[in-house]
């Protein structure tokens, strides 16, 4: 049975008295209703994350993670941050190529990959985000495009390196913009990314995937995206910076 989770990636926000606030508050309202089916990520800057793995450690279906890092172990590379450092600080995943590194950073697949093969050498479950722009979709290029983000980044990989991952459709036109896809299409997103999965390693793989739904999600369209049959959850942004907010999403699944 795959994994249900709601995942919050806070950006650049919080200042870190703000952010274990943060932390502290969604650890009280969720403690005791996470399971290892049943999951919590918290994506904070870095500065937050040792601390926040110290208010999570020991509590089952709690995890914390990075942004993103470093396609390399170490080096003179000044305002990075490695996979092994996220590891050391608690973390135990991390997002891998979002939107807003691939269109403000350049970040492209060649890269993604190689970040990805360190986040797994690190022990780190990565998060590995893929998505369409406006433009792209309505060209009816979005399978094209979401197709080879997979297929270049991830399918290097042996099954069982795929197998201890998560992928998170992203459609770029309705990140930080108050816009969804609409339920039927994030769906259909999410079972071609499956079909793509099962014809590289077949469908006992497939199914075992948890692909999250990211885009605008809020507490009052999480249930009817969440009860798609290919949409394992979600990875929150601006709704996950209120406590009350992610609440309401996670009590979606």
């Amino acid at each position: 049975m795959r994994k249900r989770i709601v995942a919050g990636n806070w950006k650049m926000h919080k200042t870190l008295e703000e952010g274990l606030d943060l932390a502290r508050d969604i650890r009280a309202r969720l403690q005791g209703r996470c399971s290892e089916e049943k999951e919590v990520i918290l994506f904070p800057p870095f500065i937050h994350l040792t601390g926040i793995a110290e208010l999570l450690k020991g509590l089952t279906g709690f995890h914390s993670g990075g942004q993103n890092c470093h396609h390399k172990n170490e080096g003179a590379y000044t305002g990075e941050i490695s996979a092994s450092m996220l590891a050391s600080s608690g973390a135990s995943h991390v997002i891998i190529g979002h939107s807003e590194r691939r269109k403000y950073f350049g970040e492209d697949d060649a890269l993604l990959a190689a970040k990805t093969e360190r986040a797994l050498e690190a022990k780190l479950t990565p998060v590995f985000c893929c998505g369409e722009t406006l433009e792209e979709r309505e060209s009816e290029k979005q399978f094209e495009v979401v197709g080879r983000q997979i297929r270049k980044a991830l399918f290097h990989l042996p099954e069982e390196k795929i197998r201890s991952l998560h992928i998170a459709y992203e459609p770029v036109w309705a990140i930080g913009t108050g816009r969804s896809a609409s339920p039927e299409a994030a769906s259909e997103m999410h079972a071609f990314i499956r079909s793509e999965v099962a014809a590289q390693y077949g469908r006992k793989c497939a199914d075992s995937l948890s692909i999250l739904y990211g885009g605008s999600v809020k507490p009052g369209n999480a249930a009817e995206l969440f009860a798609m049959p290919d949409i394992d959850g979600g990875l929150i942004g601006g709704a996950s910076l209120q406590a009350a907010d992610f609440e309401a999403i996670f009590n979606a699944l």
